[in-house]
Formats: C-alpha cells, structure tokens, sequence
C-alpha cells in the first residue's frame, strides 16, 4: 500500500437524537478534499444502520459527530461493530464532549475525541494515520503468519 494510491475509505455519520450536522458536513469536506473517500450519512442514524454501513462500505475509519449527549451511545456502537466483526474499524468523535466523559469514549475503544478547536488538518491527517492502521490491522487478520 503505497500512499499516493491509498485512499481511506472514512464514514461520517451522527447516531441517535442530535441533528446539528454542520460539523459533520465541514469535516466529511475536508476529508474528501484532502483525498480521502467519504461516506456521509444525514443525522439521526442508528447503530445497526451504521454497523451495516461500515460493513457495505468497508470502511477504515467511522467519525462520529456529537453536539448533544449522543456521544453517550457511542459504547454500544463499538459493541456492535465488535459483534459484526469490524473491530478493526477505528472509530474517532468529534465535538461536544466533556472531559468526564472521554475515558468512557478511549474505554470502549473511541481512538480519539477531537473537541472544538482542533483543526481540520490535524483531524484529517488523524484520520488517515488511522485508516493508515486500520488497513494493516486487517491485511494482517486476513494473512496470520
């Protein structure tokens, strides 16, 4: 996997009740323009759509935007992609998360929370170092040695 042909392959969605999307839609941008295939959902999504999403879509990265509390679910959702058998899908939110609440995001296996002021360049190379990973994590699932 070279990087000039490799392309992430990164799903932006927002689960439960929280419908500000605005974020969702300026960082599902700024991937697609910094070369990354994008996969965007409109709000209001549930886990299982999402877990079968990333299943269709085979994605390396799912980015999950919270405004609300909805980032609460978010441990269900990396039950559920365990489950299906995608945990090698890494999983990062954005958005409004106190800081009480980011151990039990990193807990349930969320590689990371970016909060406001983090800059699309640094989410987007993130994203990519982690699809970067998640690539390999499963090449090397699928090649045991």
């Amino acid at each position: 996997m070279t990087t000039e042909t490799f392309r992430p392959r990164v799903l932006v969605t927002k689960i439960g009740l929280d419908g500000h999307d605005r974020g969702s839609r300026i960082v599902a941008a700024a991937c697609r323009d910094a070369g990354m295939e994008v996969i965007y959902t409109p709000p209001w999504q549930s886990i299982p759509a999402v877990v079968k999403l990333a299943l269709e879509e085979d994605v390396d990265v799912i980015g999950i935007s919270s405004l609300a509390t909805d980032h609460l679910i978010v441990p269900k959702l990396m039950q559920a992609l365990r489950d299906a058998g995608l945990g090698d899908v890494c999983v990062v939110v954005g958005g409004i998360v106190p800081d009480n609440e980011e151990a039990l995001l990193r807990e349930a296996g969320v590689r990371e929370v970016f909060h406001p002021g983090s800059t699309m360049d640094q989410i987007t190379g993130r994203i990519r170092a982690y699809a970067v990973e998640a690539r390999r994590l499963r090449a090397a699932e699928e090649n045991p040695r």
